[in-house]
């Protein structure tokens, strides 16, 4: 086989979605095992969509998790170029296409028709848009590289698609087979919504004289509700997951899973050991579900390997601006085993800086906290094993029970019943802050 050489194509209509970031994962895996070729290219054609700053965003994100490309294309800059309209007037010239002048349609119909056949495709116009003369009583069909098995269709049931609008702009139907025929793309990796628009592309191929290449319909990432994954539902962008405090890697070792399977029952993989371990094999026939619960896991796996430091230069973005850096870096032990994501820094240990409404309600709750007030203003050096003796000594000679005392303690300076190692963080706080506390939440 001659060198793999395999494409990301995305449009700059935004920021990345995790399932595009899924699709060029497997595609740059794909050329990476074998020592091949990874391309990205801006399909910047639809300029009615493109977004402001899209594509450097999409640029910034692929390196931020570790996906360089070898080449690098814009869509637009190749249109002037004239390539597309070169390939779309051959078409109408060997009498596969033909010019039209209708109505455009919508953008959701773009490309497609509800009408199979254009009422001009007979008229012998000169000018216009370029449509695809689709044939009549044929059968077109190919081999699916992710789901091994043939899939074909009549070609009575496909419709005259446009390749070339009257802007000169090409349509994706045009613009995908024309460029990864001139970048010599061996494996195409795509999102199942394209299976539809597959008939087209194949017909392009044939009447430009040139073999298809491996195509592969990826699995669709399903909401846990039900349905596609999608940003109509609220699902998340890469951006979005990352504001979060997730984890590039762990983002990148959740979604290969989602439609990928090792050989053995392995979980953690870096970039790195997928490259080495892929197999198209491993691909999945059915839809996986997005399990927050198990990206969760999977960052809290990756927060745990990180150093202090490493934490706490990533937590610079979470932490609110007067909180103590000092504080914060002996937080940190504290809270690693209890974080699933960044920002939960905030909400385990955001006490410590900020006072909280503290959960005083019964007379029981009261007297755990006016015994640990007395207890904690006998201390003389503030440490770890003099604050133990202090509170257990309380909880002795009182008869509390030693859950409900620590219980209310925490209540009473967190507002929340579930906090770190709360005694260790005592010392953190400091003798004065934690007294002053308990006192105003007796009062």
């Amino acid at each position: 086989m001659d060198k793999i050489r395999t494409r990301f194509a995305p449009s700059p209509t935004g920021s990345l979605h995790v399932g595009s970031l899924r699709t060029a994962l497997y595609a740059y895996a794909l050329a990476k095992h074998s020592g091949g070729d990874f391309i990205l290219r801006i399909e910047d054609t639809d300029q009615k969509r493109e977004v402001a700053g899209a594509t450097e965003k999409i640029k910034e994100t692929m390196k931020l998790f570790g996906l360089n490309w070898d080449e690098y294309y814009v869509q637009s800059e190749r249109a002037t170029e004239g390539i597309y309209k070169k390939a779309a007037e051959k078409l109408v010239a060997e009498g596969h296409a033909f010019y039209c002048n209708c109505k455009a349609k919508n953008a959701k119909e773009e490309g497609f028709s509800k009408i199979l056949r254009d009422p001009c495709r007979d008229k012998g116009l000169t000018e216009g848009a370029i449509k695809l003369k689709t044939p009549d009583g044929e059968t077109i069909s190919y081999t699916d590289y992710v789901l091994g098995k043939e899939i074909s269709w009549e070609t009575g049931t496909v419709a005259d698609a446009t390749l070339l609008k009257s802007d000169g702009y090409p349509t994706y139907h045009l613009a995908v087979v024309v460029d990864d025929i001139n970048m010599k793309i061996s494996h195409c990796l795509r999102g199942h919504d394209w299976l539809p628009s597959t008939p087209i592309h194949l017909l392009v191929y044939k009447y430009l004289g040139v073999s298809p290449i491996e195509i592969g319909h990826l699995t669709d990432i399903q909401d846990p509700e039900g349905g596609k994954l999608s940003k109509r539902k609220g699902s998340v962008s890469c951006d979005e997951m990352l504001s979060e405090g997730y984890f590039p890697e762990a983002i990148l070792n959740f979604i290969l899973l989602l439609g990928w399977a090792p050989k053995d029952n392995r979980e953690l993989f870096t970039l790195e050991d997928f490259v080495k371990v892929f197999d198209p094999g491993g691909f999945q026939k059915t839809n996986p579900i997005f399990n927050r619960a198990k990206l969760d896991w999977f960052n809290g796996e990756y927060i745990r390997q990180k150093s202090d430091e490493e934490l706490f230069e990533a937590l610079k973005t979470f932490i609110k601006e007067g909180w103590d850096s000092e504080k914060v870096k002996k937080m940190i032990p504290l809270t690693k085993e209890r974080m699933h994501k960044l920002e939960d820094f905030v909400s385990l240990a955001g006490f410590v800086f900020e006072e909280k409404e503290p959960l005083v309600a019964t007379d029981k709750n009261r007297a755990h906290i006016s015994s640990a007030t007395e207890s904690l203003e006998k201390v003389g050096q503030w440490n770890k094993p003099a604050i133990d003796t202090a509170l257990m000594g309380a909880v002795s000679e009182n008869k509390y029970h030693t859950g409900d005392f620590f219980m209310d303690l925490r209540g009473s300076l967190s507002g929340s019943r579930v906090t770190p190692p709360i005694n260790d963080t005592l010392v953190i706080m400091g003798k004065d802050e934690v007294v002053a506390r308990l006192k105003k939440a007796l009062s």
